[in-house]
């Protein structure tokens, strides 16, 4: 498997189909550095054609999950932008911003379902990161913040585009303006995450076992669904109902559903064919 310079990816368990995809810049806290914008997007592809992989795991190693976007990345993007001409000077930095935002995009164009699992901070580049997941859980020392307006900075890279969708508008806009800090359990009851684990190590067991959950089900009705709702957010109730009836003409009757009618009969666990 291929060896990346921000990441980790590790399959805890031999022969299970969940694969844990490891920010690993610890001493940095895990800061996105231009090279991860590089790497998280091949990463995520690997996985995604990679048939032995079901569901991926998404979380931090050391003691916080993200702290945003590296400072050195910003400076650097900056002077690279730097000119005598301001329309060429304009046009690079937006074909930068635009790489970095297809490099988060990359987790919902990614077939497979992706789990976040956040401990510690979750910062700037942390939110847009975790807000383009499927499914996000943490444990109860984490602690969250959109920080860019304290940085001067529009949060460019999908969490003002994607969180109002999870959380509602007037929370986003409250959580955008203030760049407050708030904690798991309000991220909670904001609906950012799913549920709260009362330690990392909690965090860790019992994520795993909700992914081989999702991993042990027809892995066309999984990525099926996965698709689905991403495409749905984008239209109308007609077309999203449209839209559901052409993707199940095409992939309904399949060997998956005969396998899963079988087992309900015979009162016993599918075995799938890997996608």
């Amino acid at each position: 498997m291929e060896s990346y310079k921000t990441l980790e990816i590790i399959q805890k368990t031999p022969d299970s189909s969940v694969f844990h995809l490891i920010l690993n810049r610890p001493s940095q806290l895990n800061a996105l550095s231009l090279d991860f914008f590089v790497d998280f997007p091949k990463a995520l592809s690997s996985l995604d054609q990679n048939p032995d992989v079901a569901v991926i795991v998404l979380s931090g190693a050391g003691k916080h999950f993200c702290s945003g976007i590296d400072i050195n990345s910003l400076s650097t993007i900056s002077e690279r932008s730097e000119s005598g001409d301001r329309g060429r000077s304009s046009e690079l930095l937006r074909r930068r911003i635009k790489s970095m935002q297809a490099a988060i995009t990359a987790v919902e164009q990614c077939r497979k379902p992706v789990i976040a699992a956040i401990h510690g901070a979750c910062i700037g580049g942390g939110i847009d990161l975790i807000t383009a997941c499927d499914i996000r859980y943490c444990s109860e020392d984490a602690f969250f913040s959109i920080k860019e307006v304290d940085l001067a900075i529009v949060a460019d890279l999908g969490t003002l585009q994607r969180l109002p969708s999870i959380v509602g508008h007037a929370n986003a806009m409250e959580l955008a303006l203030t760049a407050r800090r708030f904690s798991g359990r309000e991220a909670k009851d904001l609906g950012l995450v799913s549920q709260v684990f009362g330690s990392k190590s909690e965090l860790d067991k019992d994520v795993t076992t909700i992914a081989e959950g999702i991993a042990a089900k027809s892995p066309l009705a999984v990525t099926g669904t996965k698709a689905v709702l991403l495409r749905s957010r984008e239209m109308s109730l007609e077309e999203g109902l449209d839209y559901v009836a052409t993707w199940n003409s095409a992939m309904l009757i399949s060997d998956d559903l005969i396998e899963a009618v079988s087992a309900h009969m015979t009162k016993r666990q599918p075995r799938f064919a890997k996608l």
